[in-house]
């Protein structure tokens, strides 16, 4: 079911690349830019504030999704310009399949915020994670909850050929859980944090980094949007870039409040989900961590996972022509 369905998902943006519109400079006095509701992070303040529209001279429309995997295929047809937060798999996913799409920058950092959670009644641990066996799951496929489900199920050798996997975005996961539809699920964000009044997780997200499990999400734009519009999108990192230095500074209370009424969520469940996420430097992407390192290696390691699980027919040699740094050390 998992292969079926997620090669569904790679046919149709694969299907919509063909159709990939021109972004011509000359004539653009507007963007459509993808995020995600409920999941807070320090751009909503921009968002709301209107400093993209006033840095990039254009208007700026702002469009959410439940899922990367979305994300790719609205990029692939021309109807977004520029993805905020997009997960490593699922852009993985779209550039294995052929979809020309770059990543631009490291959004954010979350190992906490990304987990699978098994309910309650179960009474299933890392102890006794075999038991799963057999069991129906809840999974955002093609995403980087859809890869750390696949990671996890490998480390405590649960074959996931014999799992009931079932094709759902993280709030609606919540409640299949909550409803006992399904055994555990995983996901991110709200979803995530309503899923954990049902169960509990597997595995923190330190132990998950012990294992090799990194969790970080990108900006990501379709190439031929960024190639002609060098600038506009610099611009649109450099905002970013403030916003979060804005937000390491201090964590402000102000800050917070209009990252939860922009995220969609309640004050307090916003200050439970962004403390378990961190915003990198421009100057930290750039070095030996984030670009200089993890990134690459990481990509190609996530493609490699997905092939292994059938998931995916190919991974590409390299995603080196899949990062381009270029607007963001123009932004710095």
């Amino acid at each position: 079911m998992t292969k079926t369905t997620i090669k569904g998902l790679l046919a149709g943006a694969a299907l919509a690349i063909s159709a990939q519109s021109a972004f011509a400079a000359a004539h653009m006095d507007e963007i459509t830019v993808a995020y995600f509701l409920e999941w807070p992070m320090p751009f909503l303040v921009a968002k709301a504030e209107g400093r993209y529209d006033e840095a990039l001279g254009v208007k700026v429309n702002w469009r959410s999704f439940e899922t990367g995997t979305a994300m790719s295929a609205a990029m692939a047809s021309g109807d977004v310009m520029l993805s905020v937060s997009q997960g490593v798999p699922p852009f993985v996913v779209a550039a294995s399949a052929g979809q020309d799409i770059q990543v631009l920058d490291v959004a954010v950092s979350y190992s906490d915020n990304d987990n699978c959670v098994v309910r309650t009644d179960l009474e299933i641990d890392k102890d006794s994670a075999d038991e799963l066996a057999g069991k129906k799951v809840a999974v955002p496929l093609g995403t980087a909850a859809h890869y750390g489900f696949l990671r996890q199920m490998d480390h405590f050798g649960v074959d996931v050929s014999g799992l009931e996997v079932v094709n759902m975005a993280p709030p609606e996961g919540a409640a299949a859980l909550a409803q006992g539809a399904v055994d555990f699920a995983c996901g991110y964000g709200g979803g995530l944090g309503r899923m954990k009044e049902s169960g509990n997780v597997l595995l923190t997200g330190p132990e998950k980094e012990e294992l090799g499990i990194l969790v970080f999400d990108v900006t990501s734009a379709p190439a031929a949007f960024v190639a002609e519009n060098p600038d506009l999108v610099s611009a649109f990192l450099k905002v970013t870039a403030e916003v979060n230095a804005e937000w390491n500074a201090d964590h402000s209370e102000a800050m917070l409040a209009t990252i939860a009424e922009e995220s969609g969520m309640d004050l307090e469940a916003t200050r439970d989900s962004i403390s378990t996420m961190s915003f990198p430097s421009v100057e930290d992407q750039l070095g030996a961590t984030w670009f200089g390192g993890a990134v690459l290696p990481f990509m190609k390691g996530v493609a490699d996972v997905f092939v292994e699980a059938k998931s995916i027919d190919s991974a590409l040699d390299s995603y080196e022509s899949t990062v381009n740094t270029g607007p963001l050390a123009a932004a710095k």
